[in-house]
C-alpha cells in the first residue's frame, strides 16, 4: 500500500532516534555491568530490547507503506561518564523521542494515516509510561537517598 511520503520521511526520522537509543542503551548497560551494577544492567538490557521492538514496528510500517527504512542515520549518542549523567542523557534522548513521536502522530493525522498513528500511540505509551517514568524515578531516588545508597541498591545480589 503506497503511503504518504511525508509519513514515511517522518517515520525514518523517528527510526533514527530509536536506533540511537538501542546503541546508547547497549553501551550504558555494558558500563553498568562492568561496574557491578547488575540491576541497572538488567534494566537497560531490557530497555534496549524494547527499543529494538520499536525499531521493528517502524521498519515494518515503512515497508508496508512502500518506503525504504533508513538504517544508517542516527542522532548523536549521549554517553555518560557516571550513573547520574548516563540516566540524565537517557532521559534527554527519551524526551526527544516523545516529542518526535507526537510530531509524527500529527503528520499521520494530517495525512489521514490512522493505522500508523495507532502503531505510534503504542510506542508513545511505552516511551512515556515506561522509559521516561522509570528514568525520572531513578533520578529522584538518587536525590532522596544519595548516590552511595543508590549504588548499593543497584548491585547484583
Amino acid at each position: 500500500m503506497k503511503g504518504s511520503q511525508k509519513v514515511i520521511d517522518s517515520l525514518n526520522k523517528l527510526l533514527a532516534n530509536e536506533l540511537a537509543a538501542i546503541d546508547q542503551y547497549f553501551i550504558h548497560s555494558r558500563m553498568y555491568e562492568d561496574w557491578g551494577l547488575g540491576k541497572l544492567y538488567e534494566r537497560l538490557d531490557h530497555e534496549m530490547d524494547e527499543e529494538k521492538q520499536h525499531s521493528d514496528w517502524l521498519i515494518k510500517r515503512i515497508l508496508f507503506l512502500e518506503g525504504v527504512p533508513c538504517m544508517t542515520n542516527r542522532r548523536d549518542l549521549l554517553i555518560g561518564a557516571d550513573v547520574r549523567s548516563m540516566m540524565e542523557n537517557d532521559l534527554t534522548l527519551e524526551l526527544e523521542v516523545v516529542t518526535c513521536v507526537r510530531e509524527v502522530i500529527a503528520v499521520c493525522e494530517a495525512e489521514s494515516d490512522y493505522q500508523t498513528r495507532e502503531v505510534l500511540e503504542k510506542l508513545l505509551f511505552d516511551t512515556e509510561e515506561d522509559h521516561v517514568y522509570w528514568l525520572e524515578q531513578q533520578l529522584g531516588l538518587m536525590e532522596k537517598i544519595g548516590m552511595q545508597n543508590y549504588y548499593q541498591s543497584q548491585m547484583a545480589s
